[in-house]
């Protein structure tokens, strides 16, 4: 009696420990490798894999456990050197020496993916975060999930070639690859809201930050683009999608089968679009659709009308809350 007790006690643990846990799946729809990189937070369960090699068109899951909290990013450009074998990214570079993080976070310009599963309230929040710059075109779709915020974010535009001219990173070629933030480019406090600008009140969104907004209106844009950027589902009731270059064709799929709604224009409350569309689209290596930017606006740009002018389909309520990792 006490050994079937104690099987269907361990069964339900199992069971109870399978519902909680959170899939991440990672897909790669650019012309050319990428290399995600993932990085838990200070006190949250290791991943069973910091890094892997992606190809164009592949896709790979990886189970977080409970109460998870971290980032994940795509690297472009790596290689082992020829002489040392050393493992290195020209872009979201995590200097682990391997194709494994191994704990390593990303270096500046990278397109970041956070998260902190099962967090105040029991929900889970999650952003796309360009304060760092960025590297790749990212998006993040909850497949399933609940709550009125719980919708798609992230950044479909590729701001490697519209980047401002002192935010652009190149390569060898000429060619931009990734697209700093202003904090990376200068370092002066009222870029980086540090020092006397470290609270949301005294530090307003650059000139520089404006072009990510413009492009991206759902993504971080500075440290403090709380209301607009943060994402959040009820915890358990969500997986993750995230498509490095995503199409505007798969990411209506992706979010049409995610919804529980037959409609694929969710109701929209208070938030920005996905996508500008004043943007316009042109095929480019890899031969999906990439949106350049158009010039940025000023600081004063009426954010509602930018919404009115935007793709409409896809508007979803923001979370209101900042995630911290």
């Amino acid at each position: 009696m006490a050994i079937h007790l104690l099987l269907s006690m361990s069964l339900l643990l199992n069971s109870l420990s399978g519902a909680v846990s959170t899939t991440f799946t990672l897909t790669n729809s650019c012309g050319s490798m990428v290399w995600p990189g993932l990085l838990s937070s200070t006190g949250s369960p290791p991943l069973s894999t910091t890094g892997f090699p992606l190809a164009p068109g592949e896709s790979r899951s990886v189970d977080a456990p409970a109460a998870w909290s971290g980032r994940i990013w795509g690297r472009t450009l790596c290689a082992a050197g020829q002489s040392s074998g050393r493992f290195s990214c020209t872009t979201g570079e995590c200097g682990s020496g391997t194709v494994e993080c191994a704990g390593g976070g990303a270096a500046p310009p990278a397109t970041l993916a956070e998260f902190t599963l099962n967090g105040a309230g029991g929900n889970d929040f999650y952003d796309v975060s360009l304060v760092d710059g960025s590297n790749l075109p990212m998006v993040v779709v909850p497949q399933g999930g609940a709550g009125a915020s719980c919708g798609a974010t992230g950044c479909l535009v590729d701001l490697n070639g519209p980047c401002p001219s002192d935010l652009k990173v190149v390569g060898a070629d000429g060619a931009g690859i990734a697209c700093k933030s202003a904090c990376g480019a200068y370092g002066r406090p009222e870029d980086c809201c540090s020092g006397a600008y470290g609270t949301p009140a005294t530090c307003q969104p650059s000139a520089s930050s404006q072009f990510f907004k413009n492009a991206c209106p759902r993504a971080y844009s500075y440290a403090y683009d709380d209301a607009t950027s943060t994402f959040t589902c009820s915890s358990g009731t969500a997986n993750y999608l995230i498509t490095f270059c995503p199409s505007i064709s798969s990411l209506k799929s992706s979010v049409s089968s995610s919804s529980s709604s037959s409609s694929t224009n969710p109701s929209s409350g208070s938030g920005l679009p996905l996508v500008n569309d004043t943007v316009s689209f042109a095929r480019r290596g890899g031969g999906y659709p990439y949106p350049y930017a158009s010039a940025p606006r000023r600081a004063s740009s009426s954010l509602p009308a930018l919404a009115a002018a935007a793709l409409t389909w896809l508007c979803l309520c923001s979370g209101w809350q900042r995630l911290r990792l």
